[in-house]
């Protein structure tokens, strides 16, 4: 596993983990100011902000490796994740229309919607950050979620010619897409997290498993489905 050997500034190591888990806070707090000036000075649209959001909210576990592990202060990496659930939660049900979260992470700016898929997403996060720490099952279900499910409909919007529809209107390029993404972040996160499990062949398996999960799935639900399938098949391939 993964792990530092010395704590910032020879640090106690909550207060190190303190530290890293304030280095989340920044990276994440400042994605959504950034996708608010670019959906309104430069006209990109909420669905590609809310995917960009949503790959920018996986890759956060570029952060783990910082985590000190032994005690519950390894828990702050998710601590990210904590605050946004209560935010969420909070704009989904009182955030004014043009609140940034609302357009940045909605498709159709309507608030509720920070109800459904993105606050499954964090709460996702929130297990494999906890119950996952540092295994193969959580990174590869953040990786494979955050770039797969990320990639798939903006490659699919600007791109997709080959539509299909299972329980939800998709297209071959999104799949494609999904699959490349999720296998090529499962390949770079674990050998930055977890190199002992470092398998492209296992890896590559649960990329496609989870492709067909994605495809197969309603919207909003598969934050839920994809995740799942990842760290069953995780647990199986690589216990």
């Amino acid at each position: 596993m993964a792990i530092i050997a010395t704590t910032f500034f020879s640090l106690p190591v909550v207060w190190h983990n303190a530290l890293a888990a304030l280095l989340t806070l920044v990276y994440v707090f400042s994605v959504p100011p950034l996708m608010d000036w670019l959906v309104t000075n430069h006209g990109l649209s909420r669905d590609i902000s809310r995917k960009i959001t949503h790959i920018c909210a996986g890759s956060v576990i570029v952060f783990l490796p910082l985590f000190q592990d032994g005690g519950w202060s390894q828990y702050l990496n998710i601590s990210v994740f904590a605050i946004w659930t209560v935010l969420l939660v909070q704009k989904g049900l009182f955030a004014a229309d043009d609140d940034q979260a609302v357009k940045t992470m909605t498709r159709t700016g309507d608030k509720r919607e920070l109800l459904k898929g993105t606050l499954y997403f964090v709460v996702v996060a929130m297990i494999c950050g906890t119950l996952f720490y540092k295994q193969t099952a959580g990174v590869l279900a953040m990786a494979m979620l955050g770039w797969g499910d990320g990639l798939a409909p903006i490659v699919g919007t600007k791109l997709g010619k080959m539509q299909y529809r299972i329980l939800s209107n998709k297209t071959v390029e999104g799949s494609i897409a999904f699959f490349a993404g999720a296998f090529l972040a499962g390949l770079f996160f674990i050998q930055l997290i977890v190199p002992e499990a470092y398998n492209p062949g296992k890896i590559a398996l649960i990329a496609l498993a989870a492709t067909v999960v994605e495809g197969a799935s309603p919207k909003e639900v598969d934050n839920i489905l994809i995740p799942v399938t990842v760290i069953a098949l995780s647990l199986a391939l690589f216990s």
